[in-house]
């Protein structure tokens, strides 16, 4: 199967393409930036530009992951967000529509779930953490980012429909290598591995997922699933969460107050919302490798962290200084 890769020179195509060879698939990799996977530079906004490559490749599926992301509000106007996340998606369903395509899987985001009242969580004045699966909602999306992903699931959802393509919505928790832009304690590989709790996963866990989801959406239709590292914790125990979740913590994980205590990390008091993946697990057969409890025995047996931490990293398309 040949498959198309937007969004090959960024953070998840840098992993995603080879294990995608890796399995035996072939794979044109499409983004603004070079990269070593890449074959071709050009954005998903180029209509012209998606219907040549459809031409000139024999594209079976299509893997989009390519898109502007969060941090990006800081530094593009909205209406490139609209081009790139929304116009782009189109772009590509209507191409595969087009080839006749039974798949297609688009890269989304749990950030599309997160509203001013889920962020707020405690201090909004939630009694308890927000338990996010597939069903929760509607979508309350806070910033443009958050809209333009969403209105382009809507896409995803009106083309399955409409044309009978098996559609893959994957809401990825957090995989990105630097620092958080908003949060500043703790921080670096400590916020990381605290956030293996509750909403976020690794890159290579990512690209794992997005390769089960090509294999097995064809014989589901059009779904929606939220990726991320499975959580210790179940419904029942969203009050104390928010009330005191180091306590909760260290009842599933006895050792991991006092190896936080040699590393000079930190738990959580309160943990405000948690992302639950079991739905990937039924229908995908797919389950994070990497969790918290693997963290701790790194840390407790001083190996390496079984996650990439990188602050000075920069995306691609900014150290090209293409535009979008």
């Amino acid at each position: 199967m040949h498959i198309l890769l937007t969004g090959s020179s960024g953070w998840l195509g840098r992993f995603l393409a080879p294990k995608l060879k890796e399995k035996g698939y072939r794979v044109t990799g499409l983004d603004v930036a070079p990269a070593p996977q890449t074959d071709i530079i050009g954005s998903v906004a180029d209509r012209q530009l998606v219907d040549q490559v459809f031409r000139d490749y024999p594209i079976d599926a299509v893997i989009h992951a390519g898109a502007l992301h969060k941090p990006d509000i800081a530094r593009y106007p909205a209406q490139a967000f609209v081009d790139v996340n929304v116009t782009g998606t189109l772009n590509l369903l209507e191409a595969a529509a087009k080839a006749d395509h039974d798949r297609f899987i688009f890269t989304s985001t749990t950030s599309l779930m997160i509203s001013d009242q889920v962020r707020a969580g405690k201090s909004g004045g939630a009694t308890e953490a927000f338990w996010l699966d597939e069903e929760f909602g509607p979508p309350k999306p806070r910033n443009i980012y958050g809209v333009t992903k969403l209105s382009a699931e809507h896409l995803c959802r009106l083309y399955s429909q409409n044309h009978g393509m098996a559609v893959a919505i994957l809401r990825t928790g957090r995989f990105f290598p630097e620092d958080d832009d908003t949060l500043e304690h703790p921080s670096g590989p400590n916020l990381k591995a605290n956030e293996f709790l509750n909403r976020r996963l690794t890159v290579e866990d990512a690209a794992h997922a997005h390769i089960a989801a090509l294999e097995k959406i064809v014989h589901l239709g059009c779904e929606t699933f939220i990726l991320s590292a499975p959580p210790p914790f179940d419904r029942s125990e969203c009050a104390q969460l928010i009330r005191n979740a180091r306590t909760i913590i260290i009842s599933k994980f006895p050792q991991v107050e006092e190896i936080y205590r040699q590393h000079g990390w930190v738990l959580p008091d309160a943990i405000e919302r948690v992302y639950d993946p079991s739905k990937a697990e039924r229908l995908l057969d797919f389950r994070c490798d990497t969790d918290f409890s693997t963290i701790v025995s790194a840390l407790a047996e001083g190996r390496q962290l079984p996650f990439q931490h990188d602050p000075s990293y920069v995306s691609p398309k900014e150290r090209s200084a293409t535009r979008c």
